[in-house]
């Protein structure tokens, strides 16, 4: 169990205090002196930032009230036809609200965006000389150390051959390389362990991409056949995108959260 589900974990085993709901209603009665209390005393920094938030809420309920007041403009005329209307163009003579629908199709939108955002916005940054290591072979190339050995875990798919080693600038150690992920799907609450299809994207530097290294904040496509996952079409889902959200090289796994 995760460390930070303890007080679920207590709740579910001894329950709430008898008094619970009362003092959450207390609570919530006494936030608005709260507010009007900070307003008046906050001095400086704290003063802005509450400024700032307390900015933010009022616009969201104003665009909340704005939206509810929408739901009941028409458009379209009320009076009923005096003759029978086909019925392809009932529609048009029903009362529609125009400015309510647009705002439900931007919702849906803002929606679909929301269910596709990755867990991890931002990561840090890996450094050339954190990621390679240089490489000193041979008699000639010993000067100029031009291969590379790379530091992190990687994927190199299932049909990979190396370069022969006159030519190879990168190396990917066997060690290091992996080719399962433990996904979790946040919709079912289960952790699976899934075979890694390919590297989409590493968002530290397009190179690292094509190199198929492993770092936190890393899109994947994983096999989520095993799964059952079935697109809007009926087919099965084969291939699924999901971001790692662990350190694989300090953790010796890798650990994603699928993309859903």
């Amino acid at each position: 169990m995760p460390q930070n589900e303890y007080m679920d974990r207590w709740r579910r085993l001894h329950g709430r205090r008898l008094d619970h709901a009362e003092r959450q209603r207390k609570r919530a009665a006494r936030e608005g002196h709260d507010v009007a209390e900070k307003a008046q005393n906050l001095r400086g920094l704290k003063a802005k930032m509450f400024a700032e938030k307390r900015h933010k809420e009022k616009i969201q309920m104003k665009k909340a009230i704005k939206a509810h007041e929408e739901r009941n403009v028409k458009t379209a005329n009320d009076k009923e036809p005096a003759n029978p209307v086909p019925a392809y163009l009932l529609d048009r003579n029903t009362p529609n609200t125009a400015k309510a629908l647009s705002t439900s199709i931007k919702n849906k939108r803002t929606e679909k965006a929301a269910r596709f955002a990755v867990p991890l916005p931002k990561v840090r940054g890996i450094s050339e000389e954190e990621m390679f290591k240089v490489v000193n072979t041979g008699k000639k190339t010993q000067k100029k150390g031009w291969k590379r050995m790379i530091t992190k875990p990687t994927f190199v798919g299932p049909e990979f051959t190396r370069r022969p080693v006159k030519y190879e600038r990168f190396i990917r150690p066997m060690g290091l390389r992996y080719k399962k992920a433990h996904v979790t799907h946040k919709e079912l609450n289960v952790t699976v362990q899934l075979p890694i299809l390919g590297v989409k994207k590493n968002p530290n530097n397009p190179l690292y991409t094509q190199l198929g290294v492993l770092t936190k904040g890393t899109v994947i496509e994983v096999n989520t056949s095993e799964l059952g996952i079935v697109t809007a079409s009926g087919k099965l889902a084969w291939g699924r995108y999901a971001q790692i959200t662990n350190n694989p090289d300090m953790d010796g796994t890798v650990n994603a959260v699928l993309l859903v």
